[in-house]
């Protein structure tokens, strides 16, 4: 208990720092959550320049608007509610928001039975990145920050239909890419066998 106690007292004194604009502390919390906050912004915008750039961008504001964060919940959770709005507002200039690209199609794609479970984490985030962007923000809001379906709709202007119609493509989609990826996998293994 006193470890914790400890460690809220040192966030308290960074965030008190931060607010007055202490380049020290800005460097702390920049080295301690960047690596976290890059990938966030990655696994929206799918290209390491830009997602470096918003990254940067939500830093600027994180510190910019310390005086906004009243403790209310985590440090690292307000830090990551800026960097998702900055990666939204990154899609939303590039007007890369919400293509419905396979609308139709998506429909008729049939359910798969779960797959087996050779896919690591990894390389489902790396499936995941191939998604349209609508159907990978949504489901990046859902599925990974926790957003509910009404929260998306209004954070992204759209609604709370199109926000679940996207979720349901989107995972739709990604069962029939789990499905070929493990039929390949399977073949990747018989063949090693056969030739071993």
């Amino acid at each position: 208990m006193g470890r914790i106690l400890a460690l809220f007292s040192q966030e308290a004194q960074l965030i008190k720092a931060l607010g007055k604009g202490d380049p020290k502390a800005q460097r702390q919390v920049y080295d301690k959550y960047s690596a976290r906050m890059l990938g966030l912004c990655f696994r929206y915008i799918c290209d390491e320049m830009a997602a470096e750039d918003v990254m940067v961008e939500g830093f600027l504001k994180v510190f910019g608007k310390i005086g906004q964060f009243n403790s209310e919940g985590s440090f690292e959770g307000w830090i990551r509610r800026i960097m998702v709005n900055e990666a939204l507002g990154y899609l939303r200039k590039q007007k890369r928001i919400l293509e419905d690209t396979l609308s139709d199609e998506a429909n008729n794609i049939p359910d798969y039975i779960q797959a087996d479970q050779n896919l690591d984490t990894e390389e489902l985030l790396k499936l995941i990145e191939t998604l349209p962007t609508g159907y990978r923000t949504v489901f990046n809001l859902y599925a990974i920050e926790g957003y509910a379906h009404i929260e998306i709709a209004e954070m992204l202007g759209i609604s709370e239909s199109t926000s679940k119609s996207q979720l349901h493509r989107a995972r739709t989609l990604l069962q029939r890419m789990v499905f070929d990826w493990e039929n390949s996998f399977k073949k990747k293994v018989e063949y090693e066998k056969a030739s071993g």
